[in-house]
């Protein structure tokens, strides 16, 4: 836990004052991560690490479920792989770390430390895929990849970073499809369910789209601040890397065909989006079915408090650890309960379960909601059954914040310069029509530092025209200032 100041936990910056700081301070007070020695990356503690794994164990359920397996690949990728793929390769050119010696020796090849995992996993599949029979490959790898950042953010942007990447390949272009959104539905699903963020699906434009990919489709998130924030991307790959590394196979009529790809993923960036958007000026507030404590116990220390209080603390410590609830009994002696509420409100406890001598002569218990700091007086024989129901409770009440934040702070334009004038005056995201045209794509970032976040699907009609040039719009776009 953090140093102690006058009895009270040691403040960080308010997150009303100062954003930035507030969530750079709270990274590294909760305990979450730290710097490392190298620039831009980060080292993630145990209480961050608990989260992404509750994140990992989840989503991995969930990729099984749809047939996926696991594998691990190199992280080594010789420069002539990332070569095949032009596109791709000058799209991750800026951000490739190479290696070039093996000890003393300098290599003959440089090694590319793995930006991401195309190259070498498409590598493998030419040599695994024959027949149409050995279609779909459904793969999946937990790995961590580097990108060599300029400017850098923990788990937000970071040179390291952990993630899951999904490389699948198919018989068809209709299958290949069907996958990609298969998965853009399942990271949505997931973001909503476990992390209570909201998020907008939609489709990158050119300009955006993931290097090598035919179509990159996205889940958009907005954050306290005003900005946009991607938290995951699934891309339709097509034939290109196919194409690139000759992953051929004889369908069931006995001719050659370059497989149908796709390439998807998430990272512990979703880690930066929950402390975003959840957070307060107490500091964290983890959503209940990814926090490493669900609940934490309390007793109060006051009078021979081990000898009575501590005893019926423990036993309801055990009762809830054995009904699958992660929960932590703080029965430290060097804080006062004053403190240790303020120290476990900042690492995003959702609920404090407080007890005390008068609460053992009631046979119940206190609940405190982190979000509201509501106290409800509840049984301990109904502790079980009122304690999920209030972990269930604060789950909602994280998304339905978020929602109606981000509902709140969505305008439309039907100019160009209302659309400069909202991003100016205002924070949020802009809905608008769009013609297609890079030109006029870029006439707005150029202008407001402000991107095509999303093409929303099904909306055609709803903007007639293009916000910059007038002409008839063919999308529905949403702008935005971005992470």
């Amino acid at each position: 836990m953090g140093k102690k100041k006058d009895g009270f936990v040691n403040q960080i910056t308010k997150r009303s004052e100062d954003f930035s700081k507030w969530y750079t301070e709270l990274i590294r007070r909760a305990e979450l991560a730290d710097y490392s020695p190298v620039k831009g990356i980060m080292v993630i503690r145990p209480y961050g690490y608990e989260i992404w794994e509750h994140i990992k164990d989840n989503l991995d359920i969930k990729f099984k479920e749809t047939g996926h397996k696991n594998a691990y690949f190199p992280l080594l990728i010789p420069e002539s792989f990332l070569k095949k793929e032009a596109e791709h390769v000058e799209g991750f050119a800026p951000e490739v770390a190479w290696v070039t010696h093996g000890g003393d020796n300098e290599l003959e090849e440089r090694l590319a430390i793995r930006p991401t995992s195309e190259a070498i996993i498409c590598h493998m599949y030419s040599k695994w895929i024959t027949s149409w029979r050995d279609l779909p490959v459904l793969i999946n790898q937990w790995a961590n990849v580097l990108r060599w950042e300029k400017v850098t953010r923990p788990f937000l942007r970071t040179t390291e970073f952990l993630w899951q990447e999904g490389h699948t390949v198919h018989a068809t272009s209709d299958e290949a499809m069907e996958e990609t959104l298969k998965m853009l539905d399942i990271y949505k699903n997931f973001c909503e369910e476990y992390l209570a963020i909201p998020v907008i699906s939609g489709l990158k434009s050119e300009k955006e789209r993931f290097a090598g990919a035919v179509k990159t489709y996205c889940i958009e998130a907005l954050m306290p601040d005003g900005k946009a924030l991607q938290a995951g991307t699934s891309h339709f790959l097509g034939q290109n890397f196919s194409k690139a590394f000759n992953i051929r196979f004889e369908n069931k009529e006995q001719e050659l065909e370059y497989g149908w790809q796709t390439s998807w993923g998430v990272s512990t960036r979703l880690i930066g989006a929950l402390i975003m958007l959840h957070g307060d000026d107490s500091g964290l507030i983890i959503p209940p079915k990814v926090a490493p404590y669900q609940g934490v116990i309390i007793p109060i220390s006051r009078g021979n408090w081990k000898e009575t209080v501590l005893p019926k603390a423990n036993e309801i410590f055990e009762n809830l650890k054995a009904q699958g609830f992660r929960v932590q009994l703080d029965d430290s002696d060097v804080a006062t309960p004053g403190w240790k509420f303020s120290e476990w409100e900042m690492r995003g406890v959702p609920v404090r379960i407080e007890i005390g001598p008068k609460d053992i002569e009631k046979n119940q218990v206190v609940l405190v909601n982190r979000i509201n700091r509501e106290k409800s007086f509840v049984s301990i024989d109904e502790l079980n059954e009122k304690f999920a129901e209030l972990l269930d409770k604060i789950q909602n009440m994280l998304f339905e914040k978020a929602k109606n934040f981000r509902e709140e702070n969505t305008s439309e334009a039907e100019t160009f310069e209302e659309l400069s004038s909202i991003i100016e005056t205002k924070r949020g995201l802009v809905t608008t029509g769009w013609c297609g045209s890079e030109t006029c794509e870029t006439a707005v970032k150029d202008k407001n530092a402000t991107t095509i976040r999303a093409i929303i699907e099904n909306q055609e009609g709803k903007h007639k025209i293009c916000v910059v040039c007038g002409k008839e719009s063919k999308h529905t776009v949403l702008f935005a200032k971005s992470y």
